[in-house]
């Protein structure tokens, strides 16, 4: 069974995989794990994403490629990403980070101590 049949089996309805087998190896691995978030979306989403990230992102190539509009691409994609959590890319400093920048000079007592207030 590949991500598609399964996807349309579980109509969007979440599941979890109990057991996953590595193939070649014959290892099994037993547990409760959550599929990847884009194995979540539907078969059309996940198709659209193939779309998009093999088309480089370009808004104008999908809207050739699936003969919609641009506002329809940006109201799919919105509606996509909806469904996904993203990866924090600014995360704030840890407070062993704050120390070390102090430590080297690079900011202040005060920006330290503003710095760990605002991680709290």
């Amino acid at each position: 069974m590949d991500w598609q049949e399964l996807t349309d089996l579980t109509r969007g309805q979440p599941f979890v995989v109990e057991r996953v087998r590595l193939a070649g190896s014959g290892v099994v691995v037993e547990g409760q794990f959550e599929p990847p978030q884009l194995a979540q979306l539907s078969v059309d989403d996940q198709v659209f994403v193939a779309a998009f990230v093999r088309s480089h992102g370009s808004i104008k190539e999908m809207e050739r490629i699936f003969g919609v509009s641009y506002p329809t691409i940006k109201s799919r994609l919105n509606r996509i990403a909806a469904h996904l959590d993203f990866v924090d890319t600014d995360p704030a400093p840890t407070g062993a980070d704050v120390v070390d920048r102090l430590r080297r000079g690079e900011i202040s007592v005060q920006e330290a101590l503003a710095e760990l207030g605002r991680s709290r």
